[in-house]
């Protein structure tokens, strides 16, 4: 690190569990944030300002001025530009360190297999069953841990899924793919808005300790914040031994 990192990074540097050798891995890692929205944009922010070198920022939508009441990382003057390059404007704004990789498509097949395993870390802060499915597969074929969140309503959650760890359950083993799961998005259910950044903080909490190796992140357990009366619960997730996407792990 020169004398900039070491002033920038000297709060987490006082910290025993991080130090300058935990430091140095987050400025050495990478990170494919799936989604620009509203979880996407606090947990993007925080890597960012932490010091992850390298994010991978990844949404096919554009900035809409719905998006604006709950998805920080977007400003006004942005309405209409891909979210994925509004984020990489701002984070530019907080840490011009950071190298940031818009790609404003939704990622898929084979492009998203390849983004997976070049990763660290993997975020999931999309807003639909299909894209966290594929994600999780992606993951737990690649060996790359996964958090995942998600908010709705007054209603968060958010899980890490650590292919790395033989007893760890996926996303799968919790949501089944093809089980008949409603399936309900803020554009018809509405979401408070600071909701949104408390999960999407967590989630880069528990990225930032993955990729700086300390701590202990929320593998195999879930989450779940009534926002209402903010009251948290915890859930132990079982690994499912029959489960199609992890269960072949050798």
């Amino acid at each position: 690190m020169n004398d900039e990192q070491l002033l920038r990074y000297s709060r987490h540097l006082l910290l025993d569990e991080i130090g300058v050798d935990n430091q140095q891995r987050l400025l050495a890692a990478s990170a494919l944030v799936v989604g620009a929205g509203g979880l996407g944009s606090p947990a993007a922010m925080y890597l960012a300002s932490a010091g992850v070198g390298r994010i991978v920022l990844a949404d096919g939508d554009v900035v809409d001025l719905t998006n604006l009441q709950r998805q920080i990382l977007h400003r006004q003057a942005s309405i209409g530009a891909p979210k994925a390059i509004s984020g990489q404007r701002t984070i530019a704004e907080i840490n011009a360190d950071v190298e940031v990789v818009p790609l404003t498509e939704r990622l898929v097949g084979e492009v998203l297999a390849a983004l997976v395993a070049q990763a660290t870390v993997v975020l999931d802060c999309s807003d639909n069953f299909e894209t966290r499915h594929a994600v999780n597969r992606a993951c737990f074929a690649a060996g790359v841990p996964l958090v995942s969140g998600a908010a709705i309503r007054f209603d968060g959650q958010v899980s890490v899924y650590d292919p790395r760890d033989p007893e760890s359950p996926c996303y799968h083993c919790l949501f089944p793919e093809g089980e008949d799961i409603e399936e309900v998005r803020c554009a018809t259910m509405g979401v408070f808005a600071p909701l949104t950044g408390i999960v999407g903080t967590i989630q880069a909490a528990e990225a930032i300790k993955i990729a700086g190796g300390f701590g202990a992140p929320l593998n195999g357990r879930l989450l779940l914040l009534d926002a209402r009366s903010m009251q948290w619960n915890e859930i132990r997730i079982p690994r499912d031994p029959r489960c199609a996407v992890c269960a072949a792990r050798g």
